[in-house]
């Protein structure tokens, strides 16, 4: 938000990148949204034949889940 008010060169560079960062984000989010689409109607149609490799790519396009440490004493 800073960098919107102020209005040395620098603040207006670091605007236009984080408006840039931002239309990277969507693009990425979009693209991933189309790939998950384009899975399932695939699932959809070849279900039975290719249940190995789509519970295969199931796993990879999650993301990995994060080791817990314990709390309390070991």
């Amino acid at each position: 938000m800073l960098s919107s008010v102020l209005r040395s060169g620098q603040a207006v560079a670091v605007n236009v990148e984080i408006m840039r960062a931002f239309v990277r984000l969507r693009q990425m989010l979009l693209s991933n949204a189309e790939l998950a689409d384009k899975l399932h109607a695939l699932e959809r149609k070849y279900d039975g034949q290719f249940k190995v490799v789509f519970d295969a790519l199931r796993q990879l396009t999650q993301p990995p889940e994060k080791a817990r440490r314990s709390i309390g004493f070991q």
